[in-house]
């Protein structure tokens, strides 16, 4: 059976499992929110972690806390930032809108530790105290909303643009690798001239170069903290430098360029540097679509379909259809990206409900912001790795598709004109034939003309009539 301590707050006494980090009002929260089961993800825990360690710095740095509580403090909290404390944070996402039920998590499980680590069993509340000492020059007001930009930060940084640069270089690497395959092009989903497979997917690449330089262009605005605000914005009970030294040393820690945001008040009242991550990565999401959804269109059949591209084996077939493959990982990244949509829709009216000096839906915006990029940055990554990879183009079928392509016609425009053109490529459509036999009948050209005009390879070169080659990337 469980066994239980007791713990006092200014409310009085509640009973805590004996084994757990975490204090009264953390208690109290999960008696009182007990809606759903979604709980913040632990990269969000551990970046309290970081938050709480480098406010225990700036303050004993100021000269507001005890030396020996600060180092106390600071070592719990870095157990918090590594991990070790993951499963003392019980809240699910629906709380407070402030978050300040998972600020006081932080602070009491932190105080707790460093309690225990200075000889002290849990739930004393001496000689560290989770408000006085953890939670010391700090509001929920402000902490919450910077945790909510350090682990944005830190997950883009860390997870988000490994997997973009390798799903890009990826791309980049086929639309070197088939640079000289000559295909139909398609507009309106119809035929239409002749291009190459790397002109695709080096538009592929471009779009997810893209990406990236708009998430990288976020980061000055995500790096602005608002740390120091506390209450309003005012910066009440925060001694004078506190901002400063909270972002100095929470770069330190981080790695990153941290600075403090000049207006407090923006920072807590209003989430816009979230929303535009948000907005970039639904911009993403629409990205992955089209590129999936190409894929798995040039690669459907093999034999009844379009079947240009060969599709690697994932080793699963149907339930009842023998041997049939399916583009298994490309229907993986176009749900994703439709679950990152609807989560963009959740952070845009969470990031609207800011009011006068506080946005009350904090929790609910960085909980599918979160999601967003984990999803996206897994899916990225599957992608490239399972799929992307092992790509390769039927050669046969694009040059058959090549030479009966109606619309290699509009290359005889210069020499015959639209109008003739243009018939050449209805009576090849009503009689079945290549343009070649339609030019030929009808009189225009002769076969060695036609041959000189209609070189499908060389339709496919640049402007200056040189072979297409890609472009480096730029990330």
């Amino acid at each position: 059976m469980t066994s239980f301590r007791q713990e006092h707050d200014a409310f009085g006494p509640v009973d805590i499992p004996a084994d757990r980090y975490w204090g009264a009002q953390t208690a109290r929260a999960a008696a009182i929110f007990t809606v759903g089961d979604e709980r913040f993800p632990t990269v969000l825990i551990q970046a309290f972690g970081l938050q709480k360690r480098a406010a225990a710095r700036a303050n004993r740095r100021l000269g507001v806390l005890d030396p020996a509580l600060a180092d106390a403090i600071e070592d719990a909290a870095e157990e918090v930032r590594t991990g070790l404390f993951d499963d003392h944070f019980p809240l699910t996402v629906w709380q407070t809108g402030s978050g300040t039920q998972t600020n006081m998590n932080a602070n009491e499980v932190i105080a707790n530790r460093a309690n225990e680590r200075l000889g002290q069993p849990l739930g004393t509340r001496a000689p560290v105290h989770p408000n006085d000492h953890v939670n010391r020059s700090q509001s929920s007001n402000d902490s919450f909303p910077t945790v909510m930009h350090l682990v944005t930060a830190l997950e883009l940084r860390d997870r988000m643009r490994p997997a973009l640069l390798r799903l890009g270089d990826a791309l980049h690497a086929k639309a070197e690798a088939f640079a000289g395959v000559v295909k139909i092009g398609r507009t309106h989903l119809m035929d239409a001239v002749p291009m190459s497979v790397g002109q695709s997917f080096d538009a592929y690449a471009r779009q997810i170069e893209a990406g990236l330089a708009r998430l990288d262009g976020a980061m000055p605005r995500l790096c602005a903290l608002p740390q120091g605000g506390t209450a309003v914005g005012t910066g009440l009970n925060a001694p004078k430098g506190f901002a400063a030294a909270f972002c100095e040393e929470a770069a330190a820690i981080a790695g990153l360029a941290l600075t403090p945001n000049p207006s407090k008040f923006e920072g807590m009242g209003a989430h816009d540097a979230l929303v535009e991550v948000s907005g970039h990565l639904n911009t993403l999401a629409v990205s992955l679509v089209r590129i999936a959804n190409d894929i798995r269109l040039l690669g459907s059949g093999p034999r009844a379909g379009l079947g240009e591209l060969i599709i690697p084996d994932d080793g699963l077939t149907s339930s009842i259809m023998p041997g049939k493959r399916n583009p298994t990982i490309a229907e993986v990244v176009v749900q994703t990206a439709f679950q990152a949509m609807g989560n963009h829709a959740t952070v845009t009216a969470a990031g609207a409900a800011g009011t006068f000096e506080l946005n009350v839906a904090k929790p609910v915006l960085i909980h599918n912001l979160l999601r967003a990029i984990r999803l996206l940055s897994d899916a990225a990554r599957l992608f490239a790795d399972r799929m992307i990879e092992g790509l390769e183009v039927d050669r046969d079928r694009l040059a058959a598709n090549v030479e009966g392509s109606l619309l290699l016609a509009t290359a005889l425009n210069p020499a015959i004109g639209y109008d003739r053109a243009a018939a050449v490529t209805r009576k090849a459509m009503a009689e079945g034939t290549t343009p070649r036999e339609a030019a030929i009948a009808l009189g225009y050209l002769t076969g060695e003309d036609y041959d000189g005009l209609v070189r499908p390879a060389e339709m496919v070169s640049n402007e200056e009539g040189a072979d297409w080659q890609p472009p480096p990337l730029r990330g």
